[in-house]
């Protein structure tokens, strides 16, 4: 009795609700004005700083000549493997520098280094928005136990609904059938809330950020 009752005061208070309508106190809606915070730093640092924190690793370049010598030092840490890249301007700068990659992607579960663009940064976050539109397509972003980003400041945008304006002005509304976004290395604590590294992706992941002016 006790329940019908209740049940019978909610049904009561819907139908008052119902018959005596009340005006909508939030008539205008703003839609353009961001919930979040402004960032307390610019893009650039904000980006290096979030990044990092999600544990991927960040290397400013200031010329294609210091993106030569760190990407030296960083594959001189893994001798005997060969990355793999299927863009052709980065291959043609790694072959202008006598640093040998493999320009095909042939046996994925080998894949030990992987190197791609990307479409854009994203400050607030950290993370970095990739495509199938790029040579490397779908699979360099996932395969590789160690994935490498290169891209440059002006990729670098505040929040995700400006990398989403961009890319639809980028290729004219006629997206890419892949679109994501990767937030540091893959991880995982779904199996006894142990934290797994490299359970759906990439272990680790490297960012050269080279200024615009200076790579192909």
């Amino acid at each position: 009795m006790e329940e019908s009752t209740s049940r019978e005061k909610i049904f009561k208070k819907i139908r008052d609700a119902l018959i005596n309508k009340s005006d909508n106190p939030y008539q205008v809606k703003d839609w353009s004005t961001s919930v979040f915070a402004r960032l307390e730093d610019s893009p650039d640092v904000s980006f290096a700083k979030e990044f990092t924190r999600i544990g991927g690793k960040f290397i400013y370049c200031e010329s294609e000549t210091d993106f030569v010598a760190s990407f030296r030092q960083f594959i001189n840490d893994f001798p005997g493997e060969i990355p793999v890249c299927t863009d052709q301007g980065l291959i043609q700068v790694f072959e202008e520098n006598s640093i040998h990659v493999k320009q095909e992607l042939e046996d994925a579960d080998d894949l030990k280094i992987g190197i791609t663009r990307c479409e854009y940064l994203i400050a607030r976050l950290g993370s970095i928005m990739v495509s199938s539109a790029h040579e490397s397509g779908r699979r360099l972003n996932v395969y590789p136990e160690i994935h490498v980003v290169v891209a440059h400041p002006s990729q670098i945008v505040p929040d995700m609904k400006d990398a989403l304006s961009a890319i639809r002005k980028k290729y004219n509304n006629k997206l890419p059938s892949m679109i994501t976004s990767i937030a540091g290395p893959s991880r995982t604590a779904d199996i006894e809330k142990t934290l797994v590294m490299g359970a759906h992706g990439p272990k680790e992941l490297y960012l050269f950020l080279i200024e615009d002016r200076n790579l192909k």
